[in-house]
């Protein structure tokens, strides 16, 4: 299964141990292959800057981790702006870019786009869900 994790998602796996930080284990059990460009990893590089000193232990060792073991794409071209917030296209463009059918995220903006471009939008719950379907 191709997915793409917004920053968020990651940050948050990566400072706490709650859906988020289960969904980078499938990542690591190899249940789902993740999907990420330059410019989203530059916004988790961002927003670990930002807020790395929150977390609970060292996020920063597993966003090393995620960095190293994602598979880089580049993002397809959106023609135009696709989200009410410009910064979440580019999680979209990657999605497109990767041929990935879900976006995993918590933002209220990605989530009430539906599913464009044939792209799922779900939240971390509703992906450990499906990973917990038999086959």
């Amino acid at each position: 299964m191709k997915v793409v994790f917004d920053a968020g998602v990651v940050f948050s796996g990566a400072g706490w141990r709650g859906e988020a930080h289960r969904c980078l284990l499938a990542m690591a059990h190899r249940r789902i292959i993740a999907y990420a460009s330059e410019e989203t990893l530059a916004e988790l590089s961002d927003l670990l800057a930002d807020r790395g000193d929150r977390a609970k232990h060292p996020a920063a060792t597993i966003v090393s981790w995620y960095q190293d073991n994602v598979r880089r794409v580049d993002p397809a071209p959106l023609g135009k702006q696709r989200s009410r917030d410009v910064k979440d296209d580019p999680c979209l463009a990657c999605a497109l870019g990767a041929g990935a059918k879900i976006i995993v995220t918590r933002d209220g903006d990605l989530l009430g786009l539906g599913k464009p471009f044939g792209i799922q939008i779900i939240t971390p719950r509703e992906l450990l869900v499906r990973l917990s379907r038999p086959l």
